[in-house]
């Protein structure tokens, strides 16, 4: 690379060849403009030619340059994707428009008018390579080329049929590599067919998100798919999975939000069926997972089953369709946690709540309260089946597959969850039972100018009963209309048109008016606290771009909404990113681009575009759906983007493509009357909810309007028309968006089955188109998606240089650290006050980053634990020596008193067995004489019987005194004994009396 300062010998002019303006570039810039080294630019002959594109053809990495003939694109080692880069694109090949050759003459570029994608002329010369070719029914199949010649070509189609065709009439096939990358912008060869086949070979493996440069496609399986739930959640907040995901983009978001302190905005488009309300349930349930902790998160989920009930129905394309436009702005504190929410709605369809086509249904809420409805709630409404009301037996009763009875189920604990009182509920169920039983109430006819009065059945009556009117009331109000004339008040007797019209009226803004109360409520539990930063992520789920066989008012204002977020879409991706590029002084060529400003212009130039003509022709008091059609016709004929068709329809060429109108009904859909008398009847009401709503009326009818009063439809105060509020709220949508950071999702439907596996080429090529993805491919691919001031650049990365820069200005670092890290010229380009880069540039700085802030972490993290555990040893120790010396002290004192007690047990011991002994001794003592004196008593009594006994028989024998002088003797032994035993008593009792010293 060449130092700063020095010029390049290509550095003077651009890669259009021409020069450079004067005073634009400063010249320390012309070298980074100049060629690299590992890229040179050579003139080959055809067979060289022929074999470079082979050799792009073969593999996956090198791109054909179809559109430059004769130069050859040779990639030095430096020309390398990082991938493990999570800003880079993995394996991303190089496209023709993202190389930068400098002033090097090349051949001119095709215009976009010749060819929008590739010239495929060369490519078409190659022999047995694949190549797309088209059948006339506008479906794209890959084919083999057998031979080819400069004009025409031989190709042979998979089921064997042969073809010989025009080289014109082929697309190149991408390498085998490259099916089913995970961004189109991979892709060597951008074309229809490319593009659908690989969305096609994805959504076969059920790999519905692709990535379209900054847009994320998403393609509506029908279907549960396993890419959902916490483990994903965990992955893509670490990063682990790269993958394209809602999950990624509302992650995206996320991080952009608390590093830019930049509020981000997810828009989500797509067809009706297309999948987008699903889709932005799973991004808020990742915001949720990620912001989640303080519970305002888990209401902020469970609002989508009250907006569902009340806003969405059944239509021919789309089981659980949006009727109404949603954003939900969800709010965090200053630690990234949610902190409450916001919900916005647009336009609800109140003509679905009275009519309904064949095959659609009413609101879900309906079925719902009639079929999950407990007794008690049913019994109190007078709640009867589905076919006995008028407004909900005109089409289908059930959906395949839904239970109503249980998503009423889940609506009541959703209700409870964001805080509605059960009173509140029962209020708004007896809402919508009134509206089920308006539909029921019947008129007969009174006079012969066919005047009518509401028949006072069982109809009349519970409506009477809900809304807590006198059931008098309630027919004046039917069957005469009030009108204010200066100063006077006029009643007039309603014929049986006009009253089914009032009494639908009624209806319609009982049930509107109703679902604004809800919303109302539901923001109430939604609240922001203190804790609220100003941080903000919005998440738009809005009706997507309809066209049916008859389009009426619904479809007029639903398109025109979708060409204002069309518009939103090519001015943050393709206008604005190109006056970037000019403003800024970069080496660009402008790059053209279907614009709809002129769609956008029909509809709302004044005083001729639609939205004009339309409130204009609602004010006069005889206009009429025709004559509104007759006015366009001829106001509107010379526009482009206008046809005027047979009687009362009208055609617009939308950015997605021609819808036609049918004007009938157009005119009172516009004006929306809710005559006088109706909203007196409201406001008379005896329960709080049909007070509140005319109160709401009321405010409404207060807002200025330009034009004459309403007089013939019977309106008593000015009002702005319907398509004037819608436009007025879709320009404060605008504004909001804005000021956000936008992320685009596309829904794209595969068939109008609704059945998973089915893969429609024609009707996926139509969404595509209309959603701008191909053109947002194909200049994303050309242009620098990737952009930094010199200021953030250099505060980012500087700190990555081996030299010191803190005295360099920030354009002199941001030079340098391109320089060190070896950036390929034609990967960037250095404006005025930024730098841009080609996708995936700026992923080796970020990793070089990454990897350094995480060597700085660990560093840090080894030196803060050493620091905690040197700090935590010698506490340890402190704290040891303390508790040893109190340990210490603490047990001498337990020692002491535990010393105390047992000298106290000693001594007392002591006394207990000196008295036992001395009680023992006695006792012996005491025994020892019983003993004694017994047995001396014996001794004496027996000896005296013999002496007895001796002196008897000595008188009657003399014979016998031997024998009497024996026991004489014998007696006078005993007597010695006892003598000698009471002599030695007394020394017994001195021992014993030692005896007893001594146990003392």
């Amino acid at each position: 690379m060449a130092p700063v300062g020095t010029q390049s010998s290509s550095g003077s002019r651009n890669s259009s060849g021409k020069k450079a303006p004067k005073g634009r570039v400063p010249p320390s810039f012309n070298s980074i403009k100049s060629l690299p080294a590992g890229i040179r630019l050579m003139e080959s002959s055809p067979a060289a030619s022929q074999s470079s594109e082979r050799t792009g053809h073969s593999n996956g990495g090198v791109a054909d340059y179809g559109n430059l003939e004769g130069v050859e694109y040779v990639a030095g080692q430096g020309d390398q994707v990082n991938d493990d880069s999570p800003y880079g694109e993995r394996g991303a090949p190089v496209s023709d428009e993202d190389s930068d050759v400098g002033s090097s003459p090349l051949p001119s570029v095709p215009s976009i008018a010749e060819s929008k994608w590739n010239d495929t002329t060369s490519y078409a010369k190659k022999k047995n390579v694949h190549a797309w070719y088209q059948h006339p029914d506008g479906n794209w199949e890959l084919g083999k080329i057998i031979s080819a010649s400069a004009t025409e070509s031989i190709i042979c189609l998979p089921e064997g049929k042969v073809l010989k065709v025009q080289n014109d009439c082929l697309l190149p096939a991408n390498p085998d590599i490259l099916d089913g990358v995970d961004d189109l912008m991979q892709l060597s060869y951008l074309s229809e067919p490319t593009v659908l086949y690989n969305l096609r070979y994805r959504y076969d493996r059920d790999l519905i998100y692709t990535k379209a440069g900054p847009v994320l496609i998403a393609v509506n399986p029908f279907k549960k798919v396993q890419l959902y739930g916490n483990e994903y959640i965990e992955a893509y907040q670490r990063k682990s999975i790269q993958n394209p995901h809602v999950y990624a983009i509302a992650d995206t978001a996320l991080r952009e939000m608390k590093r830019d302190e930049v509020n981000q905005s997810i828009i989500i488009s797509g067809e009706s069926g297309a999948g987008k309300t699903e889709t932005a349930k799973i991004a808020m349930q990742y915001l949720a997972a990620l912001g989640g902790g303080s519970g305002i998160e888990y209401e902020i989920l469970k609002t989508n089953p009250i907006l569902e009930a009340f806003g969405n129905a059944k239509t021919l394309r789309n089981d659980n369709s949006s009727r109404f436009g949603k954003l939900i702005e969800i709010l965090f504190s200053e630690t990234g946690k949610i902190s409450g929410a916001k919900i916005q709605t647009f336009l609800l369809e109140k003509s679905r709540v009275v009519q309904c086509a064949v095959g659609e249904r009413s609101y879900h809420i309906f079925y719902q309260l009639c079929a999950g409805a407990p007794a008690a709630l049913r019994e109190k409404l007078n709640l009867k089946s589905v076919e006995d009301y008028k407004y909900l037996r005109q089409s289908n009763y059930s959906i395949t597959g839904v239970d109503d009875a249980e998503q009423f189920r889940n609506v009541m604990e959703a209700l409870d969850v964001v805080h509605v009182s059960k009173d509140d509920q029962e209020s708004a169920f007896a809402m919508l039972a009134a509206v089920l039983w308006l539909g029921n109430v019947s008129f007969t006819i009174i006079d012969n100018e066919n005047h009518v009065e509401p028949v006072a059945d069982d109809a009349l009556l519970t409506v009477a009963k809900l809304i807590g009117c006198k059931v008098k009331e309630l027919q004046l109000a039917l069957s005469t209309r009030k009108m204010r004339v200066r100063n006077d008040d006029i009643v007039q007797k309603l014929k049986l048109s006009q009253a089914i019209d009032t009494r639908d009226a009624l209806a319609k803004s009982i049930y509107s008016c109703l679902f604004d109360w809800l919303v109302e409520q539901i923001n109430k539990s939604l609240g922001v606290g203190k804790r609220h930063t100003g941080k903000s992520i919005s998440i738009l789920d809005i009706y997507g771009f309809e066209s049916f066989d008859k389009n009426s008012f619904e479809q007029f204002c639903i398109n025109y909404a979708n060409e204002r977020l069309q518009q939103h879409f090519n001015r943050h991706l393709f206008k604005l990113e190109q006056e970037e590029y000019i403003q800024d002084g970069i080496d660009w060529t402008k790059v053209e681009f279907e614009d709809n400003q002129a769609c956008l212009n029909l509809f709302e130039k004044k005083p001729l575009g639609l939205l004009s003509l339309l409130d204009e022709e609602s004010t006069f008091p005889n206009g009429t759906d025709l004559s509104f059609a007759n006015k366009l016709k001829q106001h509107l004929k010379s526009n482009s983007c206008f046809k005027g068709e047979r009687e009362k329809a009208f055609t617009v060429a939308h950015y997605a493509g021609e819808v036609m109108y049918d004007t009938t009904g157009f005119l009172e859909k516009n004006r929306d009357l809710m005559h006088l008398g109706s909203v007196q009847l409201l406001s008379s009401c005896e329960t709080f909810l049909p007070q509140k709503f005319a109160s709401s009326m009321l405010v409404q009818s207060e807002k200025p309007v330009v034009g004459p009063l309403f007089k013939s439809g019977g309106a008593d105060s000015q009002k702005l028309s319907v398509a004037t509020k819608f436009k007025g709220q879709l320009f404060q949508l605008m504004q909001r968006l804005e000021n956000t950071t936008p992320h685009f999702i596309r829904c794209i439907k595969p068939n109008n089955l609704q059945s998973p596996g089915i893969y429609e080429q024609g009707l996926v090529l139509q969404q595509l188109r209309c959603c701008g993805v191909l053109e947002v491919v194909r200049i994303s691919r050309s242009g620098f998606p990737t952009r930094m001031t010199h200021q953030k650049f250099a505060r980012r990365y500087g700190f990555l240089l081996l030299d010191s820069v803190a005295t360099q200005d920030p354009l002199s670092v941001s030079v340098a650290i391109l320089h060190q890290f070896n950036i390929l010229p034609d990967m960037y380009q250095v404006g005025y006050t930024k730098l841009f880069f080609r996708t995936g540039q700026i992923g080796v700085l970020e990793d070089t980053r990454n990897r350094t802030f995480h060597g700085i972490l660990r560093v840090q993290s080894c030196f803060r634990g050493y620091i905690a555990r040197s700090f935590v040893k010698e506490t340890r120790k402190g704290i040891c020596t303390l508790q040893s010396f109190i340990r210490g002290e603490k047990t001498r004192k337990e020692f002491a008193v535990l010393l105390l007690r047992h000298r106290a047990a000693i001594t007392i011991q002591k006394q207990i067995k000196g008295r036992m002994r001395r009680k023992q001794f006695l006792e012996s003592t005491n025994a020892t004489i019983v003993m004694q004196s017994v047995i001396r008593g014996w001794l004496v009594r027996k000896c005296s019987g013999n002496i007895g006994l001796l002196l008897n028989l000595g008188e009657k024998a003399g014979n016998e005194s031997d024998e009497v002088l024996v026991k004489a003797s014998y007696l006078a032994e005993l007597q010695r004994r006892v003598l000698k035993a009471e002599a030695s008593l007394p020394g017994k009792e001195e021992e014993n009396e030692v005896l007893h010293q001594q146990l003392r």
